[in-house]
């Protein structure tokens, strides 16, 4: 149980695997700005939790943004630091003498760490503002819903194609609907059943066991020989890719989404993936693929997740599996550490603040 004070504070990871709070004081709100209340916060199961754990290449090499290359130096991120939250979402509290077209409780989603509140421009947080009739929930997403959005495009399904989704966490499970609403057939692949059982639920057409024994051979079987048209790994986990590879037919496509840490144990480049011409196609939500860049940027990504939410295309809430007042925090990070397969979405509820 963490001790939180009655004024503005951050969570922070003091070391690995240890949750503490900082005072988080926020500047003088200005005429053009706004302050934000958290409401939520999601606690990301991949990127976040290696940073939680002490994987995170950032923590051991200098990303330089100019080269896009990891170098040797200082390492970009080092302990203690705020937590690395990225799914937030909160209600306005004040706004500057100047703002318009905003309001005290209007909802603003965005990424600001797990902060009890945040100061923003108006400008900022009005393209952030939710939209009407969605669960405040549902606002969390829009980082994650964005990677298996961005994800799925890449994936560039056609009607009566059958795509393999390995990897049945949130970003798996949201790219599952959003596949299923692109008119393609999803076989879903996890090792968990109740995950699987999930994946039906939104429209695959197959929920397969990762420790099947040649599950390869069983998606031919369910492609009529060939193999499925495409394949999107989501899980961040070696085998699961190599087994991606050995699961799309001739000259198809692997849209590789995962979050890989430390070397690729598992992965066989010389076999399928020589000898069956496939293309593996990195996705990753710093940018879009070539030819969507002059149609495609993250703030049609974010949005288009909101719409898809709000015409019923796709369930946000419904994959919150857990939910810890913020004070329990390190409870929280500790359990999805423990890597239970019934967790999906975690969040912290920061409901009850004072005002800042």
């Amino acid at each position: 149980m963490l001790n939180l004070p009655a004024h503005p504070y951050a969570l922070t990871m003091d070391a690995p695997k240890t949750i503490g709070v900082m005072d988080d004081p926020q500047p003088e709100l200005g005429p053009q700005d706004v302050r934000i209340r958290t409401l939520y916060s999601g606690i990301s199961a991949g990127t976040e939790m290696a940073a939680y754990r002490g994987t995170s290449p950032f923590l051991d090499r200098k990303w330089n943004p100019d080269t896009r290359l990891f170098e040797a130096g200082a390492a970009s991120l080092s302990y203690p630091m705020v937590a690395a939250g990225y799914e937030e979402v909160g209600e306005i509290e004040k706004v500057g003498a100047d703002v318009t077209g905003l309001k005290p409780g209007d909802i603003i989603w965005g990424s600001w760490q797990h902060r009890s509140h945040y100061t923003a421009s108006a400008a900022w947080a009005l393209a952030r503002k939710l939209p009407d009739g969605l669960d405040p929930v549902t606002g969390i997403y829009s980082h994650i819903g964005a990677i298996a959005l961005n994800a799925v495009l890449d994936a560039r399904l056609n009607l009566g194609e059958t795509v393999v989704i390995f990897g049945l966490g949130v970003p798996g499970l949201i790219a599952v609907q959003m596949a299923v609403a692109s008119g393609a057939d999803v076989i879903a692949v996890d090792p968990v059943p109740s995950r699987r059982e999930r994946a039906l639920r939104y429209g695959a057409v197959q929920g397969l066991d990762s420790g099947e024994p040649d599950l390869a051979h069983r998606i031919r079987s369910l492609t009529g020989g060939r193999g499925a048209d495409c394949a999107i790994e989501i899980s961040g986990h070696y085998k699961a890719l190599q087994m991606a590879i050995r699961s799309v037919a001739y000259n198809s496509r692997v849209v590789v989404s995962g979050f890989f840490q430390g070397d690729g144990i598992g992965l066989a480049l010389g076999e399928e993936f020589h000898h069956n011409r496939i293309q593996l196609i990195c996705s990753q939500i710093s940018g879009q693929a070539a030819n969507l860049q002059h149609r495609w940027d993250r703030a049609r990504l974010n949005g288009t997740v909101f719409d898809l939410a709000r015409r019923g295309k796709i369930d946000l809430p419904d994959l919150v599996t857990d939910r810890y007042p913020v004070a329990q925090a390190d409870e929280a990070f500790a359990r999805i550490d423990s890597n239970p397969g019934d967790i999906l979405q975690t969040v912290l509820d920061f409901g009850g603040q004072n005002d800042a």
